[in-house]
């Protein structure tokens, strides 16, 4: 049995926040399919490092946004919980490296690059940043991306601080509101057809047009309206890219997002810890999917008896090394 466990039923623990339509539905499916494993809704408490959180899988949609959460993830993780997704490499993530990974795969991505900060702490003074080139380049990033171009933080998500820049006065405006957050840009691609393919397991995964510029209860169901339908190689191919990035990062849960420039699938959003799963924004037909693949996923996990040890590099793989 998993660390924690108190009888022969595995427990899969789910950590949400609002949403209910999923983890209502994955609860329900395991529970029609499964005699020998459970799934409720979590519940942690002050955990102290010898008591971890009492499940065999624990599905994380909410941990990017509740802090305190991070800690008892990884210390469930190091009792043998298996967490969905990683949370090692989930904390680890930034939009920078990833990618350059994914371009160091073979995937197309926009052109890509870091700035330093527009401001700092109080604490931090001009000789603390004597690293830093002053001016910034700014003519030669322009040069290199040309305009439009879109300004976001490097870490983080929801759409927030995010800017479409079509000059150089309006990139210095963004970048002055944008205070002591880490902030990429990112040359902008003017699409034809835009996806997002939902993965679920790393290799389970369902293409779909989807239509950012529509309201977001749109996005899924209004995009055929809006773009032509996928060539069937192009559809193999945002399939394989976006296997190859959850596989290559870790992700048991992502939704991969594609612009088609020319013919060419560009991964733009791909680093989804806590990917859109509600029946409202999905529809019918994906949401049955959805969980159907995520019932496939937790009991296939909560079953493996394979006990483990760990270490942190075998964490950040998300492969914690088995012992006999």
């Amino acid at each position: 049995m998993h660390a924690g466990s108190s009888s022969s039923r595995k427990r899969v623990g789910i950590l949400v926040g609002r949403e209910r339509s999923f983890p209502d539905a994955l609860i329900a499916e395991v529970a029609r399919r499964s005699d020998d494993v459970e799934a409720s809704y979590a519940r942690l408490d002050i955990l102290h490092i010898d008591r971890p959180p009492v499940y065999d899988v624990l599905v994380d949609r909410i941990s990017h946004d509740i802090q305190c959460y991070q800690p008892m993830l990884k210390l469930a993780a190091l009792a043998g919980t298996r967490v969905v997704n990683n949370p090692f490499w989930r904390i680890a993530d930034d939009k920078l490296f990833n990618t350059a990974l994914a371009q160091r795969l073979g995937v197309a991505v926009p052109r890509t690059a870091v700035l330093p900060s527009k401001s700092y702490g109080s604490d931090i003074t001009a000789a603390s940043l004597s690293n830093l080139a002053y001016p910034l380049d700014w003519e030669g990033l322009v040069r290199d991306f040309g305009f439009p171009m879109f300004m976001k933080p490097h870490w983080g998500g929801g759409f927030r601080d995010v800017y479409k820049v079509d000059s150089l006065d309006e990139l210095w405006a963004a970048y002055d509101k944008s205070n002591t957050l880490t902030m990429i840009v990112q040359e902008a691609i003017e699409w034809t057809q835009y996806v997002r393919c939902i993965v679920v397991g790393k290799t389970e995964v369902l293409p779909a047009l989807w239509n950012p510029s529509l309201g977001h209860f749109e996005r899924y169901v209004r995009a055929a309206e809006t773009m032509p339908p996928l060539s069937p190689e192009l559809e193999a191919r945002v399939v394989r890219d976006a296997r190859k990035l959850c596989e290559a990062l870790g992700y048991d849960m992502n939704t991969v997002e594609f612009a088609v420039r020319d013919g060419v699938p560009y991964a733009i959003d791909f680093m989804n810890s806590a990917p859109d799963f509600d029946i409202s924004s999905l529809g019918e037909e994906k949401f049955r999917w959805v969980v159907e693949k995520m019932a496939d996923l937790v009991i296939g996990l909560a079953r493996d008896e394979a006990k483990t040890f760990w270490h942190a590099d075998s964490f950040l793989r998300g492969n914690p090394a088995s012992v006999r």
